[in-house]
């Protein structure tokens, strides 16, 4: 007998302290439990949502560095996901994944700031590729805002003396 699949939301795996986050978001409960097993075992830590209210408070409950996100989903426009989580989140990654070949929706989820997409069914090891990607990009934005609050803090930090 298998071990019970975890609940939506809760990490797949919580082990890896330092581990890329991901957010698999798809209605499709095969491919997110099978994609979420995939991404675990090359070491990412992965969180599941197959409905809309189920992405945004694993969102605001959770570090994500990444968001896997399907563009068509019953109660779930992923190009307007893509918004929402760029303006709320935006140091996080959005990949949107499509089994629809969708290149308009896909250009424009580009253009909302979505960091790549990809056609289902994806190749795990490009898909793997992108997050990580995605991740560097994400590890570099977020140096260069430590350093400006860095400088930021030791220029109003120093007081000119005229003595």
């Amino acid at each position: 007998m298998g071990a019970p699949s975890p609940a939506e939301g809760a990490p797949v795996e919580e082990d890896a302290e330092m581990a890329i986050s991901v957010l698999v978001v798809d209605d499709e409960e095969v491919f997110v439990q099978t994609l979420a097993k995939r991404l675990t075992l090359r070491r990412f830590n992965v969180y599941t949502a197959t409905r809309k209210e189920r992405v945004y408070r694993t969102l605001e409950e959770n570090r994500i560095d990444v968001v896997l996100l399907d563009v068509k989903m019953p109660d779930l426009d992923g190009i307007e996901a893509t918004r929402d989580i760029k303006a709320a989140y935006p140091l996080i990654e959005v990949i949107l994944l499509t089994g629809h070949a969708s290149m308009e929706a896909s250009l424009e989820g580009m253009k909302l700031g979505a960091f790549d997409y990809l056609l289902k069914p994806v190749n795990i090891d490009e898909l793997v590729y992108k997050i990580e990607d995605a991740y560097r990009k994400k590890e570099l934005q977020e140096e260069k805002i430590r350093r400006l609050k860095s400088q930021s803090d030791e220029s109003s930090g120093e007081v000119g003396s005229a003595d």
